[in-house]
């Protein structure tokens, strides 16, 4: 009796993690960075682009380098139509940003956003650990394709080959609309 309830507790338990898992691919909501300059830019100004969005720590040294690797892409990629974004959450980000881009030059709008909005749209579980960086690729018909974690040491151990491969595939794409690849996906 006592393993049954054990075992019916575990299943609970990983039905409800399930639950938080995130779906990839799915449509691309509304995201909003705050920047510096108080000014808000919202993920749907880049609609028609690939777009790389990293949600960051500005403390963390994966996602400085992170920071640097997306820096030198954007210059090759940008004019291809993809649009680097960055948005820190961690304690304080909105004070630490300017600091941190003064620091790292990125060359790609980097802001903040409040932890809550970032956890939403990452679909992370509250149960489970945020690990930074995360790295979020959408494509241009404004679906998240791939989403990679900072455990993900499979794709962050050689971060810039997996990202080029990535954007290759994604521009070579023709561009479908959010509804449609959901609805073939699903």
């Amino acid at each position: 009796m006592r393993f049954r309830r054990s075992l019916t507790a575990l299943v609970l338990l990983l039905t409800g993690l399930s639950a938080h898992a995130q779906q990839v691919p799915r449509p691309a909501g509304e995201f909003a960075i705050k920047m510096p300059n108080g000014q808000i830019t919202l993920l749907s100004q880049y609609a028609g682009k690939v777009v790389v969005l990293a949600f960051i720590s500005t403390t963390c040294p994966h996602c400085q380098h992170t920071t640097q690797v997306l820096s030198a892409l954007q210059s090759e990629y940008g004019s291809r139509g993809v649009q680097f974004l960055a948005a820190a959450f961690n304690p304080d980000a909105a004070a630490l940003v300017p600091g941190f881009i003064a620091q790292f030059k990125p060359t790609f709008p980097v802001g903040s956003a409040d932890r809550e909005s970032v956890l939403e749209y990452e679909q992370a579980s509250l149960v489970k650990p945020n690990f930074v960086p995360e790295v979020i690729f959408i494509d241009r018909g404004r679906v998240i394709r791939e989403q990679h974690k900072g455990e993900d040491s499979a794709f962050f151990n050689d971060q810039e080959k997996n990202i080029r491969a990535t954007l290759d595939t994604l521009l070579k794409e023709p561009v479908k609309s959010a509804k449609a690849t959901h609805k073939a996906r699903s």
